[in-house]
């Protein structure tokens, strides 16, 4: 079985800018990860910024990152930081952490 069929084989650290705290960004973020069947947490960064770092397979986590440069209604997101690398396997869930 290749690594790409083997279902958590990809990891995304992203770090979203711009006006992403206290409009729902992290509850947007669990949900679209559950509904892509993504691994991982996201937590706000002391710096205004909103760090997610989630695994899965490489299609669901491209849609994930799409969503994340749009994010929920009412934030504004400037840009986002990315990171691709493998898997650790270490997520279960997917958690908001604080």
């Amino acid at each position: 079985m290749t690594q790409e069929m083997s279902g958590h084989s990809t990891r995304l650290h992203a770090v979203v800018h711009g006006y992403v705290q206290g409009v729902g960004f992290r509850f947007f973020a669990r949900r679209e990860a559950l509904m892509l069947g993504l691994c991982g947490y996201v937590r706000n960064q002391a710096d205004g910024s909103v760090e997610v770092v989630v695994e899965g397979r490489r299609r669901q986590l491209e849609t994930y990152l799409a969503r994340l440069q749009r994010g929920p209604s009412e934030a504004e997101v400037d840009w986002v930081d990315q990171v691709w690398s493998q898997a650790s396997g270490d997520f279960t869930d997917f958690q908001i952490r604080h």
